[in-house]
């Protein structure tokens, strides 16, 4: 499945923020909801996401057509790490560790920012990465 590669773009500046609001609250529900919002994408498929719905839904119907498509897998892969790193942010609030919700959720926000800003996807190119290992 080929997907318009500003989609994970768009869902990576939402998640900037997000998790720029987790770590200035310190809301372990918040990065909860944000978890769930990885899990959706990852599991499901980028299209179930609420940040994939709002962009096929309110942003894409105003932009014009994308020059080029990417594989879906990458960008999936990139939702299951966040998706470890938020799940394990999560537990640590909720447990009362509060370094390992601040550490995961900042790293989180360190590979959503990296995408946000720069178009650099580092869950996709682990991905990308692993791949050529498995086939070496």
């Amino acid at each position: 499945m080929q997907i318009d590669p500003r989609g994970p773009r768009f869902a990576a500046v939402l998640t900037t923020l997000v998790l720029i609001a987790v770590l200035i609250t310190g809301s372990g529900g918040l990065l909860a909801v944000q978890t769930v919002v990885f899990a959706l994408g990852a599991f499901a498929g980028l299209q179930y996401s609420p940040y994939g719905w709002l962009y096929r839904v309110a942003v894409r119907p105003r932009l014009a057509p994308p020059r080029e498509l990417e594989d879906v897998r990458p960008p999936r892969f990139a939702q299951g790490v966040g998706f470890g790193f938020g799940l394990i942010g999560t537990v640590g609030y909720f447990a009362g560790v509060e370094w390992l919700g601040l550490s995961a959720t900042a790293l989180a926000l360190a590979a959503a920012f990296l995408n946000a800003a720069f178009g650099y996807c580092l869950g996709c190119e682990m991905y990308l990465i692993i791949r050529r290992f498995r086939s070496a």
